[in-house]
């Protein structure tokens, strides 16, 4: 009789990862990073996406702005496409005498606007306390500058249908577009954080040393695929995502936004994150996250201190183990950030 677990199970086995990475030195870790880091952009899509919008130019317009207690929160819209105005909140201290470290902090499966602090329902507060999920409120009172962006297919971005029948996203849609044209959402999603960071570096007070990224969830997912991709992300620190592929979206069921065809023919999650040192990254995650299996995230994680120590610095690789479930846990990311941004 067919067992569909062992099926799958074989297929997983049969893969040869490209890209596992081997690596002993500092020297070897760069030369892996080399070859694996454009073929990783390519099943993204992004150097499609690089060639069919070279002649682009970003621009952005503000939307609104609001005096909060302790810092002004603005609403924008980037045309990272010239079809796609995404929306953002910059958060920013009322009083900025110096470039800033920024903070980008993309969200999950939940609406764009709880990162900036905002709840509309009384379950909404609820859930973004509970959670700890003000994300950019917290970077912004850490004296940062935050950019929480739109994930791309929520908010604004989501379908005509989906935005009129109030469906909280369109990550299925995005991904049947993305796939018949030679994108992912998750490398559109990479997309637009690159193009937030060229616009912040152009038009705010930055400090370009110092720009970080975390979120939760599919934020966590951005949060590492983002830092993977583009260098001038210094720190990164991945919420309630980073497992390894198989032990979570090849095993429990997930948002169809999660894949990218043939992603573990080129290596598992730890080797992506691998493409990130000797840059400095923590993972955040909940003991008993059911989607993203704890003991799972150990083993990514001694994997990829294996690439942080043949990088001849395993002291920057952390992982933060929260007492909960799928959430964010902000006690695992403000003092590791603040360490290294003093480190600099």
């Amino acid at each position: 009789m067919y067992d569909s677990d062992v099926h799958f199970g074989a297929l997983f086995d049969q893969v040869q990862s490209e890209f596992a990475c081997a690596a002993q030195t500092p020297q070897e870790v760069m030369e892996w990073q080399a070859r694996f880091r454009p073929r990783l952009r390519q099943v993204l899509g992004l150097d499609l996406m690089e060639e069919s919008l070279a002649g682009h130019s970003i621009h952005a317009e503000r939307i609104g702005s609001v005096e909060c207690e302790d810092y002004i929160r603005e609403s924008w819209h980037l045309w990272v496409e010239p079809t796609v105005p995404l929306p953002f909140y910059l958060l920013r201290p009322k009083q900025q005498t110096r470039p800033l470290p920024l903070l980008l902090t993309p969200h999950g499966h939940n609406p764009p606007y709880i990162y900036a602090g905002i709840a509309h329902t009384g379950e909404e507060k609820q859930r973004m306390i509970e959670g700890e999920r003000d994300i950019a409120v917290q970077a912004v009172r850490e004296g940062y500058l935050a950019i929480a962006p739109t994930t791309r297919a929520f908010g604004e971005t989501r379908t005509n249908r989906d935005r009129e029948q109030n469906t909280t996203h369109s990550c299925r849609t995005e991904l049947m577009y993305c796939l018949l044209v030679g994108r992912t959402p998750i490398g559109e999603r990479v997309w637009d954080m690159s193009r937030l960071i060229d616009w912040a570096l152009d038009h705010l007070d930055v400090d370009n040393r110092k720009i970080a990224i975390t979120g939760n969830s599919g934020g966590g997912t951005v949060s590492l695929f983002a830092a993977a991709c583009d260098t001038r992300i210094a720190i990164s620190m991945p919420g309630s995502y980073f497992c390894t592929f198989r032990g979570s979206i090849g095993s429990v069921y997930h948002c169809d936004c999660n894949y990218v065809p043939g992603l573990l023919r080129l290596g598992e999650m730890y080797d992506v994150a691998g493409l990130i040192a000797p840059r400095p990254f923590c993972a955040i995650h909940g003991r008993r996250d059911e989607i993203f299996p704890i003991q799972h995230t150990v083993l990514a994680y001694e994997r990829l201190k294996a690439i942080y120590a043949a990088a001849a610095v395993a002291e920057r690789c952390q992982l933060y183990i929260g007492e909960g479930g799928h959430r964010y846990y902000k006690a695992g990311a403000w003092s590791f950030c603040r360490k290294w941004f003093q480190a600099e």
